[in-house]
């Protein structure tokens, strides 16, 4: 029992740290030697290996060497930016550490997650979660262990409980004595999984969709084209190449990884501004948001809650309702209400004494409750007989109190200058008399109103989700610039738009929940930001859930962004990193719809004009690296945000993508008939003149679509430049000097170029059109 009292002491647990070693699971990230493997294993590599027995089999000796050197190329190419995303997700996962309230010495502590040993003494609250496994001594909770066990259900845990590292604590409060950390809990690593969990976006669903589709379709093409050879009698030799050169043509290579890269540096970008992604698909999800519902308190205000004023009820004087609004506060905890009275009635602790009044002695207390909105203290008097102290909400405590019309005027007054009332009563069961009013200030941010005003430039509106006294969250609602209408009490229902009230005041978390479907049902993408465990139903439920830097446990485990600065300057850097993000991935999309959807038809139209194979498996594998080095470069382009919030629009990018395709399509279709028909260029020659055609068509339809408005509106970022001058030097080296492949004549390769500028200007004409015709500017 000793312990329960003090704690372990600092040199214990010193010495049980080194034996038991830190509170972490330990990370099971790929070896990077089965990560290289991996790379060697994957689909394309898969046929690109294929393709080098096949050479080899076929006596070309120096041509499967050559594809086996860009084999390994690519791989580490892939491995590097794996290994860049990577260390971005580990360095999100470092800043979502867990804190835990510990008692070391005899004295309440916040101490990192990981420095918690067996026998730590610890206390389990309203929006924490347990940070290890646990045996709970004294007090109540209810636990939410679903996403360790499958138990739908929360539980009741009670003395004597074990619960397990990774739950949430739902309601209540607990003292608990540590019993495993690290590799010794029973679903720490379970927990660590579904805390940081990778989860893919919609959005990029979305697009690995429309180009899957667009594989499927080249895949029916190279069935075409198999038949076609058959049916002219294409030797062997020549028709498995043709397979191999199809199905490459067809894979989108490089999409998964710029995808992850992408987001992985847009995350990087906002951890350097205070914002804490706890996945990468929240990045690209908060380009699309376009309505916010925001708490009040640490966000619009700056979250330094003081006891500002006291109203004594008769009988009692200002040190007396502190005492007591104290003995129904929780000590050590991460409530910013309790502590603050608390603190307040430490200050007047002095002027009890010499008041000569007596405190009741407490016998059981029942932390804030976001449902009753209230704590509570049972306790015994002088003489013996049960008492009841409750603090929480004016209006709820006004209720169970006898009727006080003083109590209630002076708490309308306090709420018009924006104070937080709070209520403390005594008393019997059946008969609670209001000991006094105290009000917490918490004034409104300075950038607060500078912020909103933002954020409605950017499309996005913004409504107030509180807790708190309609007449207070107006006050600050005014201050701050939200100036619309005031929501009654109990006015939520699933009818209701974002545009109809600008201030929801006197919610439950019930109600927070619904708040966010019903603006979902209307359309509408839409961003929680909360603080506590009662805003977690809403955090899951809104497309991007946002945790201030105050927020619980909880909050932060539902939340897909974690503010690590307080104010909303975090959320508007989002929502514009999340745009820029939104607009490398477009590009990289749109490129990918225009290459696939004119590749294996190219290959088909050099088939029948030529009767052979217009590439053979190592051009095609070089222009697949190369075009792809270039395309990933798109991930760090200088690209404009968008003014608005941005949505995929499938249907009008594949559309746009295949007409800009099939331009392309025709300027290569051009370029090999006049090879063919009027410089009569033989086959190795032809192959050398489609290779470079790719490749500066591929250059020009990149730079087309880079752009939303025309070509030279903005100047691409340095590493864009860089890789298309290394793309251009490598296919003209190649080209001119003739190695791996028939020379071309330097007149031959500057005309190509000088097409594919003119074709440039042309498909940049009819892509601006095509953008104002399907709104994608």
């Amino acid at each position: 029992m000793e312990t329960l009292i003090t704690g372990l002491s600092g040199a214990e647990a010193k010495r049980r740290l080194g034996q038991f070693g830190p509170n972490v699971t330990p990370d099971v990230a790929v070896h990077p030697v089965r990560l290289i493997l991996a790379k060697f294993l994957a689909p394309v590599s898969v046929l690109l290996e294929i393709a080098i027995v096949l050479q080899l089999a076929l006596g070309e000796y120096v041509e499967g060497a050559i594809i086996g050197v860009l084999l390994v190329f690519n791989s580490a190419i892939g491995v590097f930016h794996e290994n860049r995303a990577q260390s971005t997700i580990a360095a999100l996962k470092s800043g979502l550490a867990l804190r835990a309230s510990v008692l070391r010495n005899g004295v309440w502590a916040i101490l990192p997650a990981a420095e918690l040993v067996p026998g730590d003494i610890v206390k389990l609250s309203l929006g924490t979660v347990v940070a290890a496994d646990v045996r709970i001594r004294d007090g109540s909770i209810l636990l939410d262990q679903s996403m360790l066990t499958g138990e739908s259900l929360p539980v009741e845990a009670g003395r004597g409980t074990e619960t397990y590292a990774g739950a949430l604590v739902q309601r209540g409060e607990a003292i608990a004595e540590v019993l495993a950390t690290g590799v010794r809990t029973k679903f720490g690593r379970t927990a660590e999984l579904v805390r940081t969990a990778y989860v893919v976006s919609t959005q990029q669903k979305a697009v690995f969709r429309v180009v899957r589709n667009l594989a499927g379709f080249n895949g029916a093409v190279t069935v075409l084209l198999m038949a076609y050879a058959y049916h002219i009698g294409m030797p062997l030799a020549e028709a498995i190449p043709l397979v191999l050169i199809s199905v490459l043509a067809s894979v989108p290579v490089a999409l998964p990884a710029t995808f992850t890269l992408a987001t992985a540096i847009g995350a990087q970008a906002l951890t350097r501004v205070g914002v804490l992604p706890t996945r990468l698909s929240a990045v690209d999800e908060a380009a699309s948001l376009d309505v916010l519902c925001i708490d009040k308190t640490g966000t619009l205000t700056r979250n330094e809650l003081a006891v500002a004023a006291i109203r004594a009820m008769p009988g009692f004087d200002e040190a007396h309702v502190l005492a007591l609004a104290a003995l129904a506060s929780a000590e050590g905890g991460r409530d910013p209400v309790d502590t603050a009275v608390q603190a307040a009635a430490a200050s007047q602790q002095m002027n009890l004494l010499q008041s000569g009044t007596g405190l009741p002695t407490v016998t059981s207390f029942t932390p804030f409750d976001p449902a009753t909105k209230m704590s509570e203290a049972r306790a015994l008097d002088g003489d013996g007989n049960a008492l009841r102290i409750v603090k929480g909400a004016f209006a709820v405590v006004f209720g169970l109190s006898q009727p006080a019309p003083a109590a209630e005027q002076a708490a309308n007054e306090l709420e018009r200058h924006g104070h937080r009332v709070l209520g403390v009563a005594i008393g019997t069961e059946t008969a609670m008399r209001l000991v006094g009013l105290v009000a917490l200030s918490d004034p409104p941010r300075s950038d607060s109103r500078e912020m909103i005003d933002h954020l409605r430039a950017l499309g996005i509106h913004t409504v107030m989700v509180t807790g708190d006294a309609a007449t207070t969250a107006a006050f600050v609602a005014d201050a701050v610039g939200l100036t619309g209408a005031v929501c009654p009490p109990g006015g939520i229902n699933d009818r209701l738009g974002p545009e109809d009230f600008s201030v929801f005041a006197g919610v439950l978390p019930e109600d927070k929940f619904r708040l966010v479907k019903a603006f979902q049902s209307r359309g509408h993408t839409v961003g929680m930001c909360g603080d506590g465990a009662n805003d977690a139903p809403a955090l899951r439920q809104a497309q991007i859930g946002i945790a201030v830097s105050s927020a619980t446990d909880v909050a932060k485990s539902a939340a897909g962004i974690v503010l690590t600065e307080p104010g909303l300057a975090g959320i508007v850097a989002s929502v514009r990193e999340g745009r820029i993000t939104f607009q490398r991935i477009l590009t990289y999309a749109l490129r990918s719809i225009v290459h696939k959807s004119r590749q294996v038809l190219f290959l088909g139209f050099g088939l029948i004009l030529t009767k052979h194979a217009i590439l053979t498996p190592t051009l095609m594998v070089i222009s697949m690296i190369t075009g792809d080095f270039l395309a990933m470069s798109s991930t760090t382009d200088n690209v404009r945000p968008s003014p608005m919030p941005n949505s995929w629009r499938i249907d009008h990018l594949t559309i746009v993508g295949i007409i800009i395709g099939l331009f392309d399509l025709a300027f290569c279709v051009v370029i090999l008939a006049f090879g063919s028909m009027v410089m009569h260029f033989d086959i190795d020659t032809l192959r050398t003149l489609t290779f470079v055609t790719l490749a500066c068509n591929g250059q020009a339809v990149f730079y087309v679509v880079r752009e939303r408005k025309r070509i030279w509106s903005s100047r691409p970022s340095l590493l864009v430049i860089l890789s298309s001058i290394v793309d251009g030097l490598v296919i003209g080296t190649l080209a001119l000097a003739g190695i791996w492949m028939t020379p071309l004549a330097p007149s031959v390769v500057a005309g190509i170029l000088a097409t594919a500028i003119a074709l440039a200007l042309v498909m940049d004409q009819i892509k601006v059109w095509l953008y104002a015709r399907f709104k994608m500017v």
